[in-house]
C-alpha cells in the first residue's frame, strides 16, 4: 500500500519545516522532509536577516534547544550587531544580516547530511486518517506515504495567491507553485481556515545604488555571534545603510492608490495583513503626517548584487514600484531585478492545537509555523523546533510532551498566546508580549532551556557539562564579589566607606570591567568566549538582582495554577460555572488550571471553584456516584 513508511513525515522546507525535521531525526525517528522544491530548503522569501527584538532571544533558545537556525546563521551572516545596547538586558537582542542563498545552502547540505531524514520532492494534497489518527499522506502523484505523526509547516503556501496590481496568479511565493489541496483537508475535518496577507519589498542593482546619499552602519567587532557553541572567528563585514522615504514618494503613493489591491475599488486582497510589518501604501494611509518612513537598505549576499529595500513592501503595479524606488534618496537611478508583491494564502485557527501543537481533532497531527498565524522566520523555527520533538515522541510511544511555560522561554510566550487566544492578524513576537521578559533574555537560553536539548538529545553531553559549568562559575563569581572589599581610594567612583566589589557593581554607572581592573578576579576558564559570557551573566545577575527576584516570586505564584492539571476526562458540566465558560472550556481543552485561567472569556472568579471541582474529580467523588 505504502511507497514509503516512516515515523514522521514534515510537510514543507522553510524555518519551520527544516527544524521539525531535523529534531525528529536527530531524536532517532525515521523522517522524511516534504519540499515542493529542495532547491529552495530555508528560503528567506522576505527580509535576508535573522534576528531582532525578542526573535533573537527566540534563535538563541531554539539553538539551547539543540536546533539549527544560530548555528547556520553564524556560519552564513555577513554583519551581526546586538541590537538595543545601551538599554537594559530584558529588551537587548542580536540580529544578524545573512548571505540568503550561503544559508539555504547550508541548511540544505544539513538536512541531506543527517541522518534518519530523507527529503521527498512532492507536493502533499492529502492526509491520510483513521480512527481520527494520522496514518500518512497522499502526494500530487498519487503516492501514499505512511506515518506515525505528520507536522505540516506549509509557509504561505496554502491557496498561495501573488497580487501586483490588479494581476493576479496563484503561487506560494514567486516562481513556485501553491499547494491548493490542503486547505481542504482542513476544511473537511472541521478546522476554522481563515486568510492572512503579507509581502515583500522590490530586489534592486547595487550597482544602480548611490551610497553617499545614505547613512551607512557597520556590524559590531567583534562579532556577536548567535550560538552557544560557534568559536569567536574573524569574518568580513557588510555594512547596510539607511535612507528614508520623501514627501514625493508619499504623493505617488497617494495618487496611486485606486490602483492598490487593498485600497482601489477593485479589492484583490481581503486577507489581514502584517500590523506591525506594513506595506509602504499603509503606512502613509495610516500615518497621514509622518513626514518620513526608514527605508534599511540591505545586501542579501556577499556574491551577488542584489539589495533589499527593507521598508518599502508593496502591491502596488509595476510601474508605480519604480516611481516609489525612484524618489528615495541614493535609490533615484535604482534598477529593479525582481518585483514587489503581495501574497494572501490560508492558516488554521491555532485554538484548534494544544501546547505541543498538536492538533485536538486529530492525533498524531502537528502544525508548525505560518499555517498557525504567526509571521517571521524566527517565530516559525521556534514553533518547528518543539513541534518535531512532540512529534517524535509521539512515534515513539511515549507518553511524555514537551511544553515550554510562559516564565521559561519566548518559544512558549508565543505558542500559550496562539492557541490560548488565537490570532486576528499576522502575530509576530514582542518583548511586551512576555510578563517575565527580565527572566527571559539572550544571554541566558542556555540556562533556561539547555536541560531540555540535552533530554531529548539534541545536545550533547559536553555542550550540557558546559552550561552548567558555566553557571556554577557565574554562582562562584557572585560569592566573591561579595567577599572582595574596595576602600574609597581604590574604588572606580567616588566612596565614603569600604564596599564590597558586590555592593558596587550594583551601581548603574560601575561596570565589572572597572571593578575587575582594580582587583581582578581569578576564575579557572580557559576558554576565552565561555568567560565573556561568565562574566556578562555576573553583571546582569548582580545589578538586576532585585528585579528578577520579584519577578521570581511571580513565577512560583503562577507556577502553582500551571501545576494544577486537568485530567482528559474531566467534565466541565459539574463544575457550577455559566453555560459559556463551560462551551469555552470544552472547545479549547486546556492542559492545566493555568492555560484555563489564560482562556478568553473565563472570569477570574471561576478559577478557584474550577479548581476545587478538579480535585473532586480525582478523587473519583462524582465517577463513584454515576
Amino acid at each position: 500500500m505504502w511507497d514509503g513508511v516512516y515515523d514522521v513525515i514534515v510537510v514543507g522546507a522553510g524555518h519551520a519545516g527544516c527544524e521539525a525535521a531535523l529534531a525528529a531525526a536527530r531524536m532517532g525517528c525515521k523522517t522524511a522532509l516534504f519540499v515542493i522544491n529542495s532547491d529552495r530548503i530555508a528560503e528567506m522569501s522576505c527580509n535576508p536577516s535573522i534576528g531582532g527584538v525578542a526573535k533573537g532571544t527566540v534563535v538563541r533558545e531554539i539553538d539551547a534547544l539543540g536546533g539549527e537556525m544560530a548555528k547556520n546563521i553564524d556560519a552564513t551572516g555577513i554583519q551581526f550587531r546586538i541590537l538595543n545596547k545601551k538599554k537594559g538586558p530584558a529588551v537587548r537582542a542580536p540580529r544578524a544580516q545573512a548571505d540568503k542563498y550561503a544559508y539555504r545552502e547550508r541548511m540544505k547540505r544539513v538536512i541531506e547530511e543527517t541522518d534518519n531524514l530523507d527529503v521527498v520532492q512532492q507536493i502533499v494534497d492529502d492526509i491520510i486518517v483513521e480512527d481520527g489518527k494520522v496514518k500518512g499522506v497522499v502526494t500530487h502523484l498519487g503516492a501514499k506515504y505512511g506515518a506515525k505523526a505528520v507536522v505540516v509547516t506549509a509557509g504561505t503556501f496554502l491557496r498561495g495567491k501573488i497580487i501586483i496590481g490588479f494581476e493576479e496568479f496563484e503561487g506560494g511565493r514567486m516562481w513556485e507553485p501553491a499547494a491548493n489541496k490542503l486547505s481542504s483537508f482542513y476544511e473537511r475535518h472541521g478546522f476554522r481556515v481563515a486568510r492572512l496577507k503579507t509581502g515583500t519589498p522590490v530586489r534592486i542593482d547595487g550597482r544602480t545604488i548611490d551610497f553617499s546619499k545614505m547613512e551607512r552602519q557597520d556590524g559590531d567587532e567583534p562579532p556577536p555571534f548567535f550560538s552557544y557553541w560557534t568559536e569567536p572567528k574573524e569574518i568580513e563585514q557588510i555594512p547596510c545603510w539607511l535612507t528614508y522615504t520623501t514627501p514625493e514618494t508619499h504623493r505617488i503613493i497617494r495618487e496611486n492608490l485606486h490602483r492598490s489591491p487593498m485600497y482601489g475599488e477593485c479589492k484583490l486582497i481581503t486577507g489581514v495583513g502584517v500590523r506591525y510589518c506594513p506595506s509602504i501604501e499603509d503606512k502613509i494611509v495610516k500615518f497621514p503626517d509622518k513626514e518620513r518612513h526608514h527605508v534599511f537598505v540591505e545586501p542579501e549576499g556577499r556574491n551577488t548584487v542584489e539589495f533589499y529595500p527593507n521598508g518599502t513592501s508593496t502591491s502596488l503595479p509595476y510601474d508605480v514600484q519604480e516611481q516609489i524606488i525612484h524618489s528615495i534618496p541614493g535609490l533615484e537611478n535604482a534598477k529593479i531585478i525582481k518585483p514587489a508583491y503581495g501574497i494572501e494564502y490560508d492558516f488554521v485557527d491555532p485554538t484548534h492545537l494544544y501546547p505541543t501543537l498538536e492538533t485536538k481533532l486529530i492525533r498524531g497531527l502537528f502544525n508548525a509555523g505560518q499555517i498557525n498565524g504567526t509571521t517571521g522566520y524566527e517565530e516559525a523555527a521556534g514553533q518547528g523546533i518543539v513541534a518535531g520533538i512532540n512529534a517524535a515522541l509521539y512515534a515513539m510511544g511515549k507518553d511524555e510532551r514537551f511544553v515550554l511555560g510562559r516564565d521559561e522561554a519566548y518559544i512558549g510566550v508565543m505558542i500559550d498566546d496562539l492557541v490560548n487566544r488565537g490570532v486576528r492578524e499576522p502575530y509576530r513576537l514582542f518583548t511586551s508580549r512576555a510578563e517575565y521578559r527580565l527572566l527571559l533574555r539572550y544571554d541566558n537560553a542556555d540556562y533556561r532551556l539547555a536541560k531540555y536539548g540535552y533530554k531529548f538529545g539534541l545536545l550533547t553531553r559536553e555542550q550540557y557539562e558546559r552550561v552548567k559549568r558555566k553557571y556554577e562559575t557565574v554562582k562562584v563569581f557572585i560569592e566573591k564579589l561579595k567577599e572582595i572589599k574596595i576602600k574609597p581610594s581604590e574604588s572606580p567612583v567616588e566612596i565614603k566607606e569600604t564596599k564590597s566589589a558586590y555592593e558596587l557593581l550594583k551601581r548603574p554607572e560601575v561596570k565589572l570591567e572597572d571593578i575587575l581592573k582594580v582587583v581582578p578576579v581569578k576564575v579557572s576558564v580557559d576558554d576565552e568566549k565561555l568567560l565573556r559570557e561568565i562574566l556578562e551573566e555576573v553583571e546582569i545577575e548582580v545589578k538586576y538582582e532585585g528585579y528578577i527576584k520579584r519577578q521570581l516570586e511571580e513565577v512560583r505564584r503562577f507556577r502553582k495554577l500551571e501545576n494544577v492539571k486537568i485530567p482528559k476526562d474531566f467534565d466541565y458540566d459539574v463544575v457550577p460555572i455559566s453555560i459559556e465558560e463551560k462551551q469555552k472550556l470544552k472547545e479549547m481543552k486546556p492542559l492545566t488550571l493555568g492555560q484555563a485561567a489564560r482562556l478568553e472569556g473565563i472570569r477570574p472568579a471561576s478559577i478557584p471553584i474550577l479548581s476545587i471541582y478538579i480535585e473532586k474529580w480525582k478523587r473519583g467523588e462524582f465517577r463513584e456516584k454515576t
